[in-house]
């Protein structure tokens, strides 16, 4: 299958291809060259809590909020 690099080095992958390794919208691939080849691996997420950890930001402790969770006062 071929795909033309685009003015600022986009490249559209093939629907075929997406589909048969299961690369959607925001997946996260890597890039590596090897002996002139450009080789592009998805990335898999092994434990998928890590990629949400720590992406509220209350401004409190992590005590604090399960305290009010609790209902302790």
């Amino acid at each position: 299958m071929n795909a033309i690099v685009a003015e600022r080095g986009q490249v559209t992958i093939p629907k075929p291809l997406r589909d048969r390794l299961g690369i959607t919208s925001h997946s996260i691939v890597d890039f590596k060259e090897d002996a002139g080849r450009l080789i592009l691996t998805k990335v898999v997420e092994r434990d998928p809590v890590s990629r949400v950890m720590g992406c509220l930001r209350l401004g409190r402790s992590t005590d604090d909020v399960l305290s009010d969770i609790r209902g302790d006062k």
